[in-house]
């Protein structure tokens, strides 16, 4: 990652992720990497790393190199839950270390949630949370989620906990993204407002009557950003509608 290092990229990557005094990524500090750049560097290593590597790396002083520790972790847990169901294409890079992959996707987890004080802006949630947590609680019970909604310690755990519910969506379940929806309702900062909208909007995408439910009492008086982002893919005749009030 630091010989991909671009400087003259630095500064854009600042602004556009909002690291000035007071902005919500204050401080952050960028070695000036694109994310397809980020993502082949992981493609060439990821099979290699430990939790040392992982751990070095999640705690970097850099944006990118935090995200390359993410997509890694990703991909390794991805393997894991492969190998819990019996696919052992990988299985060379792996025997060496554990044929307990179930314990070992568990390990990535635990390692994912013991680390989120690192997770500190929204590309950093996003590209990872749900391949991860939302993948883990498929078959299980979800209310870490809602925990996260609730109570997380900083506005990242709470978009964790609604964004994490995608993988749901994708498998045709809708009723937590819903829910967790209702927990974040009148959350105060926009980047919440966009997550949630943007959650309900792939949630109207697979039923959109389920949506239009869940907006007949609120859509006056939830956020105007969630409400767009939420009815973006509506027909604007009905956008105007709902905008209008």
């Amino acid at each position: 990652m630091l010989a991909h290092a671009d400087p003259s990229q630095v500064a854009g990557l600042s602004r556009f992720f909002k690291t000035g005094p007071g902005q919500y990524g204050e401080g952050d500090k960028f070695l000036g990497i694109k994310v397809p750049v980020t993502r082949e560097v992981v493609k060439g290593c990821w099979r290699e790393l430990d939790f040392d590597d992982l751990e070095e790396c999640i705690a970097s002083e850099y944006h990118e190199v935090r995200l390359a520790a993410l997509l890694a972790l990703v991909q390794l847990f991805s393997y894991a839950k492969r190998s819990v169901a019996g696919d052992s294409s990988l299985a060379e890079h792996f025997s060496a270390r554990t044929t307990n992959y179930q314990s070992l996707a568990q390990s990535y987890i635990d390692f994912y949630l013991a680390h989120t004080q690192y997770i500190n802006n929204w590309d950093l949630v996003d590209l990872s949370c749900y391949p991860l947590l939302g993948v883990w609680l498929l078959d299980k019970d979800r209310s870490l989620l809602y925990e996260l909604a609730r109570n997380g310690k900083t506005l990242w755990e709470q978009r964790i906990g609604i964004v994490s519910t995608m993988t749901f969506i994708r498998h045709g379940q809708l009723a937590d993204t819903f829910a967790i929806a209702d927990i974040l309702l009148q959350h105060p900062h926009d980047l919440i407002h966009k997550a949630v909208g943007w959650l309900l909007r792939e949630a109207g995408k697979r039923d959109k009557a389920a949506l239009e439910a869940w907006l007949a009492p609120r859509y006056t008086s939830m956020p105007r950003t969630m409400l767009r982002y939420a009815i973006e893919k509506f027909p604007e005749a009905e956008r105007q509608w709902y905008l209008r009030g």
